[in-house]
């Protein structure tokens, strides 16, 4: 791995090509997973990660493989965040469940380009401008101190700008049409020509606000390590579990009440360890430790209050 820098980025994006064929395609079928179904295979993701760090450890050491597991983690809690979004978006548009895994399939393999190129560019810029880890910083705290104050939870998909783009640039189906994304139908001349349908547009609308939380994101690993191959391996081996753990959380999520004040805490925190770099290098292994006391501690009372209250 250190004699090759190419063999480690090349390995990893084959192995993730191979696990994608193998979770997305063979093992697939147009029907939402079961809780069990859920759990098995976010534990199976779970794992690979961890085998993965434990690769990250023994190559490239013990402070590498500590930043692996702080951005994966950050990465994996920021994503709960997202299926909130997703949920809100299903039901508006109000896809069947049998569809939902096909939307999530499409979505996940354009998050992994999109994640790509975002972390490429971000460390074009952090290696260029010293100055903008103020301003990614001061982004990051602004983003959390937002987030806490509820300042993310009014979406209305329907007002969503790219929504009304879509249909500008591209003739929208009325209907739907089983799985497909697009369908040759007759438009309001009577002319068949391909139109999209609305489960295309719902795809376009989850790309679309993965791009934006990777905006929150992806900063937030690069508070954790400027490594690029780190940043992108936790980044992609946490997106590659988000499918699992959808149908894992998607009936819960309401529930975890306070999650969104952990990771608005989260946010200001890795958004603090920026801004303040220059001065004080903050030890990963307590970053870390920070992370999971504020994710337990936010987990903790919101199954306590559930309870409480349903007591």
């Amino acid at each position: 791995m250190l004699d090759s820098p190419l063999l480690p980025w090349i390995a990893f994006n084959a192995a993730v090509l191979v696990a994608l064929a193998i979770d997305l395609g063979a093992f697939s079928s147009n029907r939402k997973l079961s809780v069990k179904e859920a759990v098995a295979r976010s534990a199976v993701w779970v794992s690979l990660a961890l085998i993965f760090a434990a690769g990250v450890f023994y190559f490239q050491g013990h402070l590498a493989g500590v930043e692996f597991i702080t951005g994966y983690l950050v990465e994996y809690s920021l994503s709960i965040d997202n299926i909130f979004v997703i949920v809100l978006i299903f039901s508006y548009f109000d896809i069947k469940e049998e569809y939902q895994h096909r939307v999530l399939f499409w979505g996940i393999l354009g998050a992994l380009v999109m994640r790509g190129a975002m972390i490429a560019a971000g460390a074009a810029l952090f290696n260029r401008f010293e100055w903008i880890t103020y301003v990614f910083g001061a982004f990051l705290v602004i983003t959390g101190i937002r987030m806490g104050m509820g300042g993310d939870k009014h979406i209305d998909p329907g007002a969503n700008p790219v929504l009304r783009l879509i249909r500008r640039i591209v003739p929208v189906y009325n209907d739907y049409h089983g799985e497909h994304f697009f369908v040759r139908a007759p438009d309001e001349t009577g002319v068949r020509r391909r139109m999209a349908t609305p489960l295309f547009v719902v795809l376009v609308l989850i790309e679309t606000m993965d791009l934006v939380f990777a905006v929150d994101s992806i900063p937030a690993v690069f508070a954790v390590t400027r490594v690029p191959f780190l940043v992108y391996t936790s980044n992609i081996a946490a997106i590659l579990g988000l499918r699992s753990l959808y149908f894992l959380l998607s009936g819960a999520v309401s529930k975890l009440r306070y999650l969104s004040i952990g990771l608005a805490f989260i946010l200001v925190f890795v958004g603090l360890k920026m801004l303040t770099s220059h001065w004080y290098d903050f030890p990963t292994l307590a970053s870390l430790g920070v992370i999971v006391v504020i994710l337990g501690t936010a987990a903790a009372a919101s199954i306590y209050v559930d309870k409480r209250e349903a007591a």
